[in-house]
């Protein structure tokens, strides 16, 4: 598509469509290489580092952002988990994930970490990151001579960024998902019939690790983000109306799912409240033409096994090396390889989050067959070693380099 109205700049080699952690953190990773780069985003600065998101970010993947020089307050901040904690039959059972593999998770809500990478990449780098565009729209993905054009928030006219590759990192609603032509990919779908009432509660934790509670009336988990905030999470009917859900009502069913020989939850205001609908997705290839997707423009893992940051990282620093292997040694094996490395692990966690949704949801399906099956799985993975270990060894991801 041509646009003769408008106005060209400079080439850069790369365009970032989208300011989110796997855009920023490919921004950086160029920056630190002396690439130059341009991230668009259609939202403001102020917007993408208060927007509520994940929180757990896998060792190996701080590793891997410490090693890039992204990760100081992070690690200064974050909150180091070493087990979870399942709760049925009205009794917790505590899982020392630690002491099975060596590992942990870290708990950083995710505009904190927005918030680290826009600073490193426009203040500190001094990347180009332009908020509030409208109308992006993507030139000759196909061609060698690839473009992005967008609409200046401050004049309304467009412009256009002439580049050598185009970062599409952008989630499941951005243009560049859906500038691939539907001819040339696939995407596999995967719908869990439920949906997920997410809560912000401006309450303390009331347990030290993250909390999930299998129960007949439904999921409940219990995650923390900050001193003063924790997340939770209750399972209600696909497309339910989270205004039906009045603070009485939210608290009463979250003291039931989440009832053991622990004391109540300390209750608090709710912030937050809207209805995730559980489904997954996966687009083959990652790749079209000049266009990489990256994090949610290529997957979308429901937060069930809380991977959804994680593999977006994990996309950004295969794509950022890769960009930088070829723009500045000529190196192509990191792009060409791009979408198979990548894909590889995200079935992996595909596969990972359908078997915990049965574990998850098992019980509340009406099925005795499920129910009882669920309760063997648990049980399970709290007598036998070796199953416990296998858990854990998909829940924390792989191991640090």
């Amino acid at each position: 598509m041509t646009d003769t109205n408008a106005a060209p700049t400079a080439h850069v080699p790369v365009v970032i469509v989208g300011a989110g952690p796997a855009g920023l953190t490919v921004g950086n990773i160029l920056r630190a290489a002396g690439v130059d780069c341009v991230v668009l985003e259609t939202e403001t600065r102020e917007f993408i580092e208060q927007r509520p998101r994940a929180g757990v970010i896998e060792e190996w993947c701080v590793r891997g952002l410490e090693r890039r020089g992204l990760a100081d307050t992070l690690l200064e901040r974050a909150q180091r988990h070493t087990e979870c904690e399942f709760r049925f039959g009205g009794r917790r059972h505590r899982l020392r994930y630690v002491d099975l593999t060596g590992r942990h998770h870290y708990v950083y809500p995710q505009p904190w970490l927005v918030t680290d990478l826009v600073r490193e990449y426009a203040d500190v780098r001094g990347g180009d990151v332009r908020f509030s565009v409208r109308d992006v729209r993507l030139h000759g993905l196909d061609t060698d001579r690839p473009s992005v054009s967008y609409l200046c928030p401050d004049t309304g006219e467009r412009r256009t960024i002439r580049c050598d590759f185009v970062a599409g990192c952008d989630g499941a609603r951005g243009v560049t998902r859906a500038a691939l032509p539907p001819e040339r990919l696939r995407v596999a779908r995967h719908d869990y019939g439920v949906g997920w009432l997410a809560l912000l509660a401006e309450a303390p934790a009331s347990s030290d690790c993250v909390v999930f509670g299998i129960h007949p009336r439904g999921f409940a988990g219990h995650m923390a983000r900050s001193s003063e905030v924790t997340r939770y999470y209750l399972e209600v009917p696909r497309g339910d109306d989270p205004d039906t859900w009045s603070h009485d009502r939210v608290w009463a069913e979250l003291q039931e799912r989440l009832a053991s020989d622990a004391p109540p939850l300390t209750e608090g205001r709710l912030i937050e409240k809207r209805v995730l609908d559980m489904h997954n997705y996966v687009v083959e290839p990652m790749v079209f033409g000049r266009l990489f997707l990256a994090g949610d423009a290529a997957h979308l893992t429901a937060p069930i096994a809380a991977k959804g940051m994680n593999l977006a990282l994990h996309d950004a620093f295969h794509l950022g090396d890769g960009l930088v292997a070829h723009l500045t040694r000529g190196d192509d094996s990191g792009l060409r390889t791009y979408s198979e490395a990548c894909l590889a692990r995200v079935w992996d966690c595909q596969e990972f989050s359908l078997w915990l949704s049965e574990i998850y949801h098992g019980t509340s399906s009406g099925d005795p067959y499920r129910a009882a099956t669920t309760l063997a799985r648990l049980r399970r993975v709290f007598t036998s070693p070796a199953a416990a270990t296998a858990f854990a060894e998909q829940f924390l991801g792989p191991r640090p380099d």
